[in-house]
């Protein structure tokens, strides 16, 4: 007997389930609530999820005119147009076998045929149009390229390029010129990947379209640019914030990608172990002061952030920020960014919000003594301030700021904790594999000889590279009476590290061992982000 569920009895796994990450909801998820067989689901406001697609290939998808959608441990969801094609859902099950049941779902067959080609053959679709593309007809003029005509190949080319990156959850897209090709590079999950190399002269037409797309001067090549465009692509609106810059071959174009679906996550959703989540929230639970989340670039402090604002924005309060630039827009949230051309910086920024009646500040970075010494004034007068600032550490913080110019008892009172974080890549658990520990991996604390590691392999869940998706390292440092004194009397870091590790302190080292046994990365990859140097027993 054939396990299916019908999709009246599919709206609680959908109402749990997100399709576009396989998180829980958050809301903007498509409503299948009152879904029946006779009721169709609108495909152009579902965001696929990679993991469903990845179960069906695309030959059986396109065979049987089907779509998946997204799955969890015991169910897979899918849309058909007949949702009680018995050959097609056979077909499924021999591929996905007995562990999983199927819930079907009703959708237009003209509708299933477009996300078919949308998910699926975007790769197909590139190669098609390169292959429509003759090497010499590629060097089109700047001046008098056809960029607004949707069916030229150069401009298909960039648009399919760009939903590959997305449907990949690339968060940036680097194109750079070489002498003799262009190279197409992703950054996914924080490491960049070599996806193609293409044609040199195809370049001046696709960064015509991308400098057109984001409002750039496309005259000018000698001087770098910035600007910012949006898509609506995988039933959603993305973001992309570009950047140009001269190179001795051209010009290099760097793109982030900015999916608000992906970039505003729950704080209880950001995988934080539990005694770390309860220490940022009593943080957060103070009235006033300043908590500084610090990281180098790429390391998440803007997602904590905008996890942190949405976890206090209510309609009660009054929240202001200066950020360079808004990435990604908030409810309720006052959000400013910085704009060089009308001399507003951070400084005068917070000096303008504190007239603005607010109860809460975000700054988006600390950079000199201006900006602190009005972080640390509207901290003094009884605003709760959010700031992030460029340290290796939570402790190093502490230097930074003394160096910057804050003054020991001004910083003492006035500093509520600091956040420092990394990310660091989760193995995939359909393929990691398990190994002991060698006598050097065992002289690390926690590690015994019944510990069991796991090392990254590579499968189809995910590209082979062993790694799927990432997850936040974090040490929180709370600013107590004792540490206020050590600060005031500008005590040594030794000193502070001394009073912080009895106070059961856990910084991003050993957070990441921790995760190590949890089997949920590998310590080749803490070793790449955070380092194991100082840490052996």
């Amino acid at each position: 007997m054939l396990d299916t569920t019908s999709a009246q009895s599919s709206s609680s796994f959908l109402e749990r389930t997100s399709v576009a990450t396989g998180q829980p909801c958050q809301g903007g998820c498509p409503s299948f609530v009152d879904a029946d067989t006779s009721t169709l689901v609108d495909l152009a406001q579902v965001v696929v999820q990679a993991a469903a697609l990845a179960c069906i290939p695309h030959d059986v998808a396109r065979r049987y005119q089907l779509l998946p959608l997204a799955l969890d441990e015991q169910r897979f969801c899918l849309a058909l147009a007949d949702p009680e094609n018995l050959i097609a859902l056979d077909q499924v099950r021999a591929l996905l076998g007995p562990q999983r049941s199927i819930v079907s779902l009703r959708a237009d067959a003209a509708d299933i045929r477009r996300a078919i080609e949308q998910h699926y053959e975007v790769r197909q679709s590139i190669d098609g149009i390169l292959q429509a593309m003759a090497p010499e007809d590629a060097q089109p003029q700047a001046s008098t390229y056809p960029v607004d005509e949707s069916s030229q190949p150069v401009v298909r080319l960039v648009e399919a390029l760009l939903a590959d990156a997305v449907q990949r959850a690339a968060s940036d897209i680097h194109f750079e010129p070489e002498l003799g090709f262009l190279r197409v590079r992703y950054r996914l999950d924080g490491v960049l990947q070599a996806m193609r190399s293409l044609h040199p002269g195809w370049w001046p037409g696709m960064l015509v379209r991308l400098k057109v797309l984001a409002g750039m001067n496309i005259a000018e090549t000698r001087a770098p640019q910035d600007g910012r465009f949006s898509l609506h692509l995988s039933g959603r609106s993305i973001d992309f914030r570009v950047s140009s810059h001269p190179v001795t071959h051209g010009e290099n174009v760097v793109l982030r990608i900015l999916d608000r679906q992906q970039g505003i996550v729950p704080l209880s959703q950001l995988g934080l172990a539990e005694d770390t989540l309860a220490r940022l929230t009593g943080l957060l639970a103070q009235p006033e002061g300043l908590i500084l989340v610090t990281g180098p670039t790429g390391s998440g402090k803007t997602t904590t952030l905008y996890s942190i604002l949405t976890h206090l924005n209510r309609e009660g309060v009054n929240i202001m920020t200066l950020e360079d630039p808004v990435e990604y827009p908030l409810p309720l949230v006052r959000q400013t960014s910085i704009n060089e051309t009308a001399k507003l910086d951070f400084a005068q920024g917070i000096r303008s919000i504190l007239r603005q009646d607010p109860d809460i500040i975000l700054v988006g970075e600390i950079r000199d003594a201006a900006t602190a010494d009005m972080a640390f004034r509207a901290a003094m007068t009884g605003h709760q301030v959010y700031a992030t600032l460029h340290s290796n550490s939570a402790l190093g913080a502490i230097p930074r700021l003394l160096d910057i110019g804050v003054l020991p008892d001004i910083m003492a009172s006035n500093l509520i904790g600091v956040v420092a974080q990394r990310l660091v890549r989760v193995l995939c658990p359909h393929c990691r594999q398990p190994l002991m520990p060698n006598q050097e991996e065992l002289a690390l604390p926690g590690i015994t000889a019944d510990s069991v590691l796991y090392r990254p392999v590579g499968c189809e869940h995910c590209r082979h590279i062993g790694y799927h998706g990432r997850m936040a390292l974090m040490e929180v440092l709370r600013v107590d009476a004792a540490l206020e004194e050590l600060i005031a009397r500008r005590a040594s870091a030794r000193q502070l590290r001394h009073h912080l590790l009895e106070k059961g302190f856990r910084p991003l080292v050993m957070e990441g061992l921790r995760r190590v046994l949890q089997g949920m990365t590998s310590l080749a990859e803490v070793q790449r982000v955070v380092g194991l140097q100082g840490v052996v027993s």
